[in-house]
């Protein structure tokens, strides 16, 4: 049998594109990574760095091209823009990185218009609702990492707390990656058990104290990426792996189930934007989004943040 080749394509090589090119290079997903960014010396030099791990890694072609050798990418990842200044608001943010994405991305659409893109770069729901408006590319086609991050951190902080494998958990976060996200805890489960009937039965925790806990385990994953900024300066492993979890599933047409930034018409309760909310992904691209059933008052909670959610796209103008 002949092994389909497969080329992935990055779109910038700061911490988070070059460490996703570097765990790439290992995986042996592909056959070719391509990588382009502005600072071409910069991903000159991460290609040069990752071909030299040619001895001990899967085969696999790594270098440094430009936007017009996108041509032929099965995936193409974006994780270019600038991360946020101490006096910076998230609004500016947004602005600035919507106006790159939108000078580089129709192009780079019209290169490789049967590419998937996975969005990477912040506010990732709205620069994934701005790269399917300014390319026209099907809704399919263009992925946003979403809320897939915050869901590993979540399952994280839940296996802590329960002394257990993360893989053993289930936990999903919607909405926004940033604030205006929330964790539905009915969908929280350990080993097919909810969180809240194994907490009490296995952990010994009171009915009464569990509102309290989980809020806990909460404000941890929330609070999770700022303090590895505040340490390390960036965040570029966690959601490397993350987009990691989300290619395999995209390679290997496995219809996974990931929470994942698409464009919305009416799901959960959202329209004309995009976030994270469940969808299940294969070899096409995103598939389908999974409505599943939250209780009336985390639909509540959920509507607040679409609210807040909507409020940013109002104030950026771009739908």
């Amino acid at each position: 049998m002949v092994q389909k080749k497969r080329k992935i394509a990055i779109l910038g090589t700061g911490n988070v594109g070059a460490t996703i090119a570097y765990s790439l290079t290992l995986s042996g997903l592909c056959s070719e990574i391509v990588l382009v960014d502005v600072n071409k010396v910069k991903a000159e030099g991460e290609a040069l760095d990752l071909s030299q791990c040619a001895a001990c890694v899967p085969s696999v072609k790594v270098w440094c091209g430009e936007y017009a050798d996108v041509k032929g990418s099965d995936i193409v990842v974006v994780t270019f823009g600038i991360g946020r200044k101490p006096d910076q608001t998230r609004l500016d943010l947004a602005k600035v990185n919507v106006g790159i994405l939108t000078s580089v991305m129709p192009d780079v659409a019209k290169i490789a218009p049967d590419a998937l893109y996975v969005i990477v770069s912040n506010p990732v729901d709205v620069l994934t609702y701005a790269t399917i408006k300014c390319t026209g590319l099907p809704v399919n086609q263009v992925i946003g990492t979403g809320t897939l991050l915050d869901s590993n951190r979540l399952i994280k902080y839940v296996a802590d707390y329960c002394k257990i494998d993360a893989h053993n958990v289930t936990a999903y976060v919607l909405g926004e990656h940033g604030d205006a996200c929330m964790s539905p805890w009915s969908l929280c489960s350990i080993a097919g058990l909810p969180i809240k009937d194994y907490a009490k039965k296995f952990l010994g925790v009171n009915e009464s104290e569990l509102e309290k806990e989980f809020d806990e385990i909460y404000t941890d994953m929330v609070k999770s990426g700022s303090m590895v900024i505040k340490a390390k300066g960036a965040t570029y492993y966690a959601i490397a792996a993350s987009v990691m979890q989300l290619i395999r599933a995209l390679l290997s047409d496995t219809e996974t189930l990931l929470p994942l930034s698409t464009y919305l018409n009416g799901e959960y309760g959202a329209k004309d934007l995009c976030m994270g909310v469940p969808c299940i992904v294969g070899g096409s691209g995103l598939k389908k989004v999974v409505e599943l059933s939250i209780t009336d008052e985390e639909k509540s909670l959920l509507d607040e943040k679409i609210k807040s959610l909507n409020a940013t796209y109002d104030a950026l103008g771009i739908r």
